[in-house]
Order: structure tokens, then sequence, then C-alpha cells
């Protein structure tokens, strides 16, 4: 962590439910080690709220102890033989030497020499392709199995390495903030398929003996696509023509779940797989939007409302977002029709209070977001509501304080109760494209165009629709919407 880049720490909080800390960071370029060198007095300064406050202190304080212990550890693993050797004998022997071992693994883990073609995307700083990923993970779990001496079983701790080793030396494969849990659940799972046909190595069979994998017991399995990513990993499932009772468990252990504070991913996704085909009878079928979410409360987790849009067309709707946001804010925001619009007035008053260039570019992408009801001539209250109460009962956002860097909020309403909190404009802009789709809700015909417009882009219709085009007496003429999808 002390060799962290500003970006790298603001990744760290995003994985850890902090993402609102993030343009304060960015402001005051909070590096690793400026992040281990905070004081209660200096993190009042940074971090408004008592609850986060208490939250990043714990976790810094978490990381210094580890630390402090892994020092600790080694130093005893290298002076013991010398001062008590009359002690270190037979089975403690043994065990000592493992303990020891792990602590080099752990502490001295270097990245491979990865083979040429992947040295080549890597060093481009290229977000890699479906199978360069494999490719990665693949070299990956080889040599972290030359470490183990051929084990199959790493730890936690062992993954978390891993992991962090390669974010560090390419932060670029972060893409979203999620990289860290995207690329470690990759990496499990190559585990996990490697181990899955082997039947004559001890420490195998004798841990799907433990967690009930018998011999000649076949299990189904299927691809999924891994969070938002491209990551194509080998996931267990249950057969789909499960008992009612077996189903009532699945359904019972994610309510269970979802109320904990640490909760288990894998296993999230796992049972999110195996409850589709029911979940999306119950949407088919018209069930009431609370029973759904009372079924299934994970649905109100953005990354798992992603997930399930991903299931159902094969798109990654936030990376499609971001891309959508990032050409054509600056268009959106140069037409004559938004130019004296409050949203518009309100951004460029708070331009002039920042200078750097994330923040800008922030704010500049929140404003295009919410502008684009008024380019396409679309009703702006079935979109979002900007400082005002939610009205509509069709998906819209609801958007507070947009351009103010330490208290804005977003959060998306479907029949005007919350369903989730969100962290920037992109993921909400994402969350609502991706509400009317997974909860198969037919799109308002005043706010038609707006969304047709941006489904035609993330699903990458041949004739995608376009900007209205701004004319020089200030009135603006929309071009056709061919190809746009139903929302």
């Amino acid at each position: 962590m002390e060799n962290w880049s500003v970006e790298q720490v603001c990744n760290w909080l995003k994985q850890r439910n902090l993402g609102e800390l993030v343009p304060k960071f960015r402001e005051e370029e909070v590096s690793g080690a400026a992040l281990l060198a905070l004081n209660d007095r200096m993190v009042q300064q940074l971090v408004k709220k008592i609850g986060h406050q208490a939250v990043l202190m714990d976790l810094i304080k978490k990381y210094q102890q580890q630390k402090s212990g892994l020092e600790s550890l080694t130093y005893s693993c290298e002076t013991a033989l010398q001062k008590f050797p009359e002690v270190i004998s037979g089975k403690n022997l043994k065990s000592f030497f493992a303990r020891y071992k792990t602590l080099q693994w752990t502490s001295s883990y270097a990245l491979p020499d990865f083979p040429y073609d992947v040295k080549c995307i890597l060093a481009e700083k290229k977000c890699p392709d479906h199978s360069m990923r494999i490719r990665i993970i693949e070299f990956l779990q080889a040599d972290m199995t030359k470490y183990l001496e051929g084990s199959l079983y790493p730890n936690s701790q062992q993954y978390n390495i891993v992991v962090n080793a390669l974010l560090q030396a390419y932060p670029f494969l972060d893409e979203d903030g999620n990289g860290f849990l995207l690329w470690k659940r990759a990496l499990k799972d190559r585990f996990k398929y490697v181990r899955r046909p082997i039947e004559d190595d001890e420490q195998v069979l004798r841990n799907k003996c433990k967690f009930g994998h018998r011999k000649g017991q076949t299990r189904k399995s299927s691809f999924a696509e891994n969070k938002l990513d491209d990551v194509q990993v080998q996931v267990e499932e249950e057969p789909t023509h499960l008992k009612g009772s077996t189903m009532d468990l699945h359904i019972k252990w994610l309510n269970q779940e979802y109320k904990k504070t640490q909760k288990n991913w894998e296993e999230v996704d796992n049972k999110m797989n195996v409850t589709i085909e029911i979940r999306r009878k119950m949407i088919t079928d018209k069930a009431p939007l609370k029973d759904i979410l009372r079924l299934f409360p994970f649905l109100r987790c953005p990354y798992l409302l992603f997930r399930e849009f991903q299931l159902l067309t094969h798109m990654d709707i936030y990376k499609k977002t971001v891309e959508i946001l990032e050409v054509y804010s600056e268009n959106i925001l140069s037409l004559y029709v938004v130019r004296n619009n409050p949203i518009n007035i309100m951004l460029q008053e708070n331009l002039k209070q920042h200078t750097e260039e994330d923040v800008l570019k922030y704010m500049k992408m929140t404003a295009a977001c919410l502008l684009l009801p008024e380019v396409f001539g679309d009703d702006s209250s079935l979109f979002a509501a900007v400082n005002e109460e939610v009205k509509a009962a069709t998906p819209v956002l609801e958007v507070k304080n947009p351009f103010n860097v330490n208290s804005c909020e977003f959060a998306l309403y479907v029949e005007r109760e919350e369903l989730a909190q969100l962290d920037d404009c992109t993921m909400a802009l994402a969350a609502l494209v991706a509400a009317f789709r997974v909860f198969d809700i037919p799109c308002p015909r005043r706010i038609h165009r707006t969304l047709s417009f941006l489904e035609s882009l993330v699903f990458e219709v041949r004739n995608p629709a376009s900007l209205p085009t701004q004319a020089k007496t200030g009135t603006s003429h929309l071009h056709d919407l061919e190809g746009t999808q139903r929302v």
C-alpha cells in the first residue's frame, strides 16, 4: 500500500464502499504513503461523515497491524532456529518451515514473466480482450502452483497478494474500481476448473470428500460472465430441474447473505445464476416489484443489476455508459438548446471553483448526463429529479447537489421507492437504462427518444441514433432513431 498511486487509493476506496470519498482524495492527492500517515485530525478534514471516518481509520489501523504482525513473524522465523534449535524438531519442524515458507511466499511474490503476446498488450496499456484475460489468468494460476510446490489450494491471503501485485503493476486493469474482486474471483475459479477433473491427487481427493464431492457425482457447469468483465470462467451450478424446496433454500440463503456486512460475492453470483429462471418468470408474469425484491434483494446492488443486464443481453452496460459519456459530453454541452438551461448555468458556476482536470471532467459528464432529455426534447422529470422529490413511477434518478464533489448523491428510484444508491453519474445512467430492461418496464413515450439514443449505442446497432444537429437559429433537428431497440 505504501507505493500506491492516488488512483490506486481511489480504487481501494471504491472496493470498500467508500466511493463518495474519491473526489476529495483526488483533490488532496492522497497516495498510499499519505493514506497510512493520516491522523484523526486529517481524516476529519478529509471525510465529512462520521461513519466513513470510523470505517477509514479502522481499515488503516488493521492494515498497519497486519503489516506489523507479518514483519514480527518473519523476524521470529529467521531467528528461531538459531536460538531454539532443540525445540524445533519432528512434527513441529515441519509445521514451522511450512509457516515460514508461507510468510516468505506472501512477502516476496513477484509477477511471472508473461509470454510475449501478453507483454505486448500490457505494455500498450490496452484493456485485454476475452481470450487475453484468460491467458493472463491461466499463467497466474500456473505460477502460483509453482510457488505452492504443486498444491492447488492457495489461501485467501495468497490470492490477495497475487491480485494486488497484478493491479499495482498494471493499474489500467482495474477499469471500474472493481478489478480486485473480478481478477481474484477469476483466479479462484481457474483453480476450481483445474481441480475438478483430478482423481489421483491425495490433497484434491481429501478436500473433495470434505466438501461433499463424492466419486461418480456429476455436476452441471456453465460459462457465465464474470461481473462487469469479459473474463469467462467456469462456475458450478446445480441442475435446472431443482425441486421447490431446494430453490427455497437458495432464496433463503440470498436473503440471509444480503443482511451481512461481509458478503460472499462468489456464492451470491452462483445462487443468482441458479435462480435466474424463476426470477425471470416472475418478472415476465408481472409480479409486483416489491415481491421480486423481497425474494432477490441483491438486485438492489448496482453490480448485480448490471450483471443481470449482462446475462440477458451479453452487454456490459457500465462500460458502455462510460464510453458514451466520455465521447458525447462535450458535444452535448455545446448545443444551443442547453445553453441557458439551469443545469448548464449551475455547471458553469461550479467550474470556476475548481482547476483539477479530473474534477472538471466529472462535472461535465454529470451535466451532460442530466441534460440528455433536454437535448432530445423529452420530459426531464421522467429521467432525473435534481434537488427535488421523485414523482415518476417508472425508473428515474434522484440527484442531490450534482456538482458538489463532497456532497453529491445519486439514487435510482422505481415505483417511487429507492432501489439503489449510486456512486456517480456514470453508474446512475447505467442503472437507469438497466432497470428498464431487467424489470421489463415499458419506456414512457415522453422519454423514449433519450433512452432509444442510449440503447442504440449500448447495443451497437448498425445505424445508431445521433445527437440533434445545432442550427444557426438555435433550433435543433432530431435525426431518425433508426435501428433502436425497445427499452
